[in-house]
């Protein structure tokens, strides 16, 4: 037993070292599975893009399922809701199905990496499914989704802030004089970038003083930046400026992209009116903006340890590489993001071809993230001390 469990765990180490054709071909491979599924992920964005922007042409076909009225009510808003749906259900029945996986060569590991001739056609089948649906189911499935795309905004947060803490204590363990450069150039060049950001955002979006929520926007993230670096450098949590600059960073990109959401036509937004135009530098930011909403996706399903409260030094050989639940769920609250920003997060919102994530709601969405970021942040640095302080009382 022992000898053929050891021969299988060889095996997927010379998988998982292998070249793409060899991970390609081996059935079973959890390490070639990920980029599959994200590679569907993909296909089921440009799907509903398409159907947003291009449905029309669809519209003689969509008039075959009896609940799309003439095929309107498969088009536009409604049909991202649907394609949305159908993504959704497909990726949460995999977690459901893989949320207790934790041993490799299990009928679970190779559910979730194997049995493709299968999810091939039990994919489709869901993406066609909510079209058979009425209307009012679809309104509801928009309801919920505006939670489901929160949830995924906040794991994703997590994911962020994670990374950024640990990429910290990875350079405060390197005791080396070369190190220690390495992370004050590292942390002035991102509060460079910082109030380099904070600056052309004052140009760009506050070209008149009546543009009082713009101000409001920068001045309040440029405050957020400075709270971030005193309590982080308070002697008592003494945290470094490390982070707090790689969040600086972070929360001046949100605000950017916040304001960058205000809906067209507003007179403080000077890029609004070129993105109402149809050019090469408007699609390459549709498709960019797209494709970093995929990878995020991706790279926040793949990070499942950030989410455990043990971390379990002494990992078993037959261990799964990453949590397949965790991994699914992720997508699964990425099916109802990727329906939010295309609908401007908002079920009644139409929006124009080529745009992403434009609209009022989807602006504050984008500030209540901001402020959700630095909150549980600086809730990261006083905890310990918080919690040490209640322990002795």
């Amino acid at each position: 037993m022992e000898t053929g469990a050891s021969s299988e765990n060889n095996g997927y180490e010379v998988i998982k070292n292998g070249s793409w054709f060899i991970q390609f071909r081996n059935g079973y491979n959890p390490w070639m599975a990920r980029y599959v599924y994200g590679l569907m992920f993909l296909l089921v964005n440009l799907l509903a893009w398409v159907v947003r922007d291009y449905g029309r042409g669809a519209l003689t076909e969509m008039k075959k399922f009896k609940n799309c009225k003439d095929g309107l009510n498969c088009l536009g808003t409604e049909g991202v809701l649907r394609v949305s749906l159908g993504c959704f259900l497909f990726y949460f029945i995999m977690f459901l199905s893989t949320v207790a996986t934790s041993k490799t060569h299990s009928s679970r590991d190779k559910w979730h990496s194997g049995w493709w001739f299968a999810k091939l056609l039990m994919w489709p089948g869901l993406i066609i499914f909510p079209f058979l649906l009425p209307s009012s189911i679809i309104d509801l499935y928009g309801e919920i989704a505006h939670f489901g795309a929160g949830v995924f905004l906040l794991i994703q947060l997590i994911s962020i802030i994670s990374f950024i803490t640990w990429l910290n204590e990875f350079f405060l363990s390197q005791k080396t004089q070369r190190c220690h450069v390495h992370v004050m150039l590292l942390a002035t060049i991102a509060y460079t970038l910082c109030i380099l950001g904070v600056i052309l955002m004052y140009i760009w979006y506050v070209p008149d003083p009546s543009c009082l929520l713009n101000i409001f926007f920068i001045t309040w993230t440029l405050f957020l930046i400075q709270l971030m670096a005193s309590i982080s450098l308070h002697p008592k949590i003494n945290a470094g400026f490390l982070t707090p600059s790689l969040m600086g960073l972070y929360v001046v990109f949100i605000c950017w992209c916040a304001i960058r959401s205000e809906p067209v036509g507003e007179i403080c937004n000077r890029n609004a009116e070129s993105s109402s135009r149809t050019d090469w530098l408007t699609i390459i930011s549709f498709v960019v903006a797209l494709l970093a909403m995929v990878i995020a996706t991706f790279s926040t399903g793949v990070d499942s340890q950030c989410f455990q409260f043990r971390k379990d030094e002494n990992q078993e050989e037959d261990a799964i590489p990453y949590g397949y639940g965790f991994f699914h769920f992720v997508f699964a609250t990425g099916a109802m993001y990727f329906a939010m920003l295309l609908i401007g997060w908002n079920i009644h919102h139409s929006m124009k071809r080529w745009t992403i994530d434009v609209g009022w709601t989807s602006t504050w969405v984008r500030i209540v993230n901001e402020w959700l970021a630095v909150c549980i942040y600086i809730w990261m640095l006083v905890a310990p001390m918080v919690l040490k302080n209640r322990q002795i009382t």
